[in-house]
């Protein structure tokens, strides 16, 4: 008996599914805790369900939006507003530009990456770098799609519930909920420590930030990231 090929499922069409069902479980929950937590403190300063919705649509990203929520409560003027945003935003160019050739396909129409560029963020991305390696090129860039939108509406629905369930989390852990998108995405990082490349980055930029943090506290972070990476991959090469 032979199976009709017009009616076996097509590559985008599995990839999508794939990658929604390895953010449905906990990266999605992960996200949405977060983002409850972020729901919380955008009300707390003062901001409506409207514009906390507005900010994930147009711009995922839960630092830029920390930061969008604290200029805001501080009266700063729109032009600022916008311009820190982008400024702390900057971290996805480079991300954008290392997933793309993982998830691009020859012969496909650029604009389908441009438009999958505007959600890229860490956790989508850096579940994509894990996985997407390993899937057929023809799924990549939907399963890409079909993992980041799951994380999206996980994130809006968080959104909408810490708004509404604002004064019954005490500040402290409406707070605590934002970070754990960030630990989880470290964690997600920790997974694939056996390239020898990421483990050195890691441990250098650890060092480095240890050592700057107490001379250049506002600095330490980006000169470690900057510095690590750089090391890191400087190092692995040479020991190859």
């Amino acid at each position: 008996m032979q199976t009709d090929a017009n009616t076996a499922p097509s590559p985008a069409r599995i990839g999508f599914v794939a990658g929604a069902r390895v953010a449905v479980g906990t990266p999605a929950l992960v996200l949405a805790a977060s983002y409850v937590g972020f729901g919380g403190f955008a009300r707390d300063n003062g901001l409506g369900l409207d514009l906390v919705l507005f900010s994930t649509l147009t711009a995922w990203a839960l630092p830029g939006q920390i930061v969008m929520i604290e200029l805001y409560a501080a009266g700063a003027p729109l032009v600022a507003i916008a311009l820190a945003v982008a400024l702390a935003n900057l971290r996805l160019a480079p991300m954008s530009t290392v997933i793309m050739p993982v998830i691009a396909l020859e012969g496909r129409p650029a604009w389908r990456l441009y438009l999958a560029a505007h959600w890229v963020a860490v956790t989508g991305w850096a579940l994509t770098m894990l996985h997407g390696p390993g899937r057929p090129r023809a799924e990549r860039l939907a399963w890409f799609m079909g993992c980041v939108l799951t994380l999206w509406a996980g994130s809006l629905i968080g959104c909408i519930l810490g708004h509404l369930a604002a004064g019954i989390f005490p500040r402290p852990l409406s707070l605590a909920l934002v970070f754990l998108n960030p630990v989880y995405f470290m964690l997600l990082c920790l997974q694939d420590l056996r390239d020898r490349q990421r483990l050195l980055s890691v441990v250098m930029g650890g060092g480095i930030c240890a050592l700057l943090h107490p001379v250049l506290p506002g600095w330490s972070l980006l000169l470690a990231g900057l510095g690590g990476g750089t090391a890191g991959f400087l190092l692995a090469r040479w020991l190859r």
